[in-house]
């Protein structure tokens, strides 16, 4: 099936704004009528049809947005709701929680679903582990076509322009590396994501940068990428039993305690032999024994920030066309595990 022209490639095909294009096929006395009768040509030529969907939503508001994450395993996404839902309440607006359970299809679906239906007036999104791997963000790209507004946080991809909240992910490994190196640790394992996933990509990156800039040899032995949360504990074991490692940098919560426990089963201590820092600053690091050290995210943060870049576009009566990026800065969090 064809794809329905938009009034974004409508602008971007005679190079003027979308405020513009649409204006003109109002016939608004704002637009010169050269203007106007050459964006009515444009349209009429490629069968243009006005987006039911974009129309109901300048003169309709539910009030409702939402919020679609990929798991709510660790307490990182527990935080971005939290985050969310105070800015939200406080401006008047539900927030829907989805769950894409790293699924594409599931993402697809929860977006398709909430965007036709006309139940919410636009999305913040933490990507799934396979959109990424399958880089398809068409269902991303239609619901800006539509004129519903999008926010992305964490796992973010720079193939669609909106507006992004990540955290200095590279910096946030960097500084927790460089940690365990103080404290004279020179056999650092990493255990990371797939490279595809982009915040495990950007940690692994830091951790790289810090070895060299310390004067240690990248070990790719070291490395350990692990493709989800199940199963992970296999790996983590065999890392842990065959290699003589002093340090290990986990990019989540989940395996920095598996990692912990594995050590410890394999008849060592942390952090007098073994040396650990997380990622995330969950339940299951601060209660874990001893405690983990932990690089912090500030969830809570990013959901508040989220919103906010949302509800600005939502309340904006112009059509905004440039994107911005907010970095929130991490911090370490030094607790028993690492020696601190």
């Amino acid at each position: 099936m064809k794809r329905k022209i938009t009034l974004k490639d409508i602008a971007k095909e005679l190079e003027v704004s979308i405020s513009t294009v649409s204006k003109s096929l109002k016939d608004s006395p704002e637009i010169g009528e050269d203007t106007r009768e050459k964006v009515k040509a444009f349209a009429a030529l490629y069968n243009y049809k006005p987006n039911n969907i974009a129309i109901s939503l300048k003169n309709r508001r539910t009030k409702n947005i939402a919020l679609i994450i990929p798991e709510i395993v660790n307490d990182f996404f527990g935080e971005v709701i939290g985050g969310v839902e105070q800015v939200a309440n406080e401006k008047g607006y539900n927030v829907i929680v989805c769950l894409s359970n790293e699924s594409f299809d599931k993402e697809v679906v929860n977006i398709d679903t909430l965007a036709h239906g006309g139940q919410v007036d636009g999305f913040i999104i933490s990507l799934s582990k396979e959109t990424m791997l399958r880089q398809d963000y068409n269902h991303l790209i239609e619901v800006e076509n539509q004129g519903m507004p999008l926010v992305m946080l964490d796992r973010v991809t720079e193939q669609v322009l909106c507006d992004k909240v990540i955290v200095d992910d590279a910096r946030g490994s960097y500084n927790a590396v460089s940690h365990l190196i103080e404290q004279g640790c020179k056999k650092i394992a990493l255990i990371t994501t797939v490279d595809y996933i982009s915040v495990g990509h950007l940690r692994t990156q830091g951790y790289i940068k810090a070895l060299g800039d310390h004067g240690l040899e990248l070990d790719p032995s070291l490395i350990v990428r692990i493709d989800g949360i199940a199963g992970c504990e296999d790996p983590i074991k065999k890392l842990v039993e065959n290699q003589d490692i002093d340090g290990v940098f986990a990019v989540n919560e989940l395996f920095a305690v598996t990692a912990m426990k594995a050590v410890q089963n394999h008849g060592k201590k942390v952090p007098q032999d073994v040396a650990i820092i997380g990622f995330s600053d969950g339940k299951l690091l601060k209660h874990a024994t001893p405690a983990v050290s932990t690089v912090s995210q500030h969830g809570e943060e990013m959901g508040r920030v989220a919103v906010k870049m949302l509800l600005k576009r939502l309340q904006s009566d112009k059509e905004e066309e440039s994107f911005s990026t907010r970095v929130i800065k991490t911090s370490l969090i030094k607790r028993e595990s690492s020696g601190s």
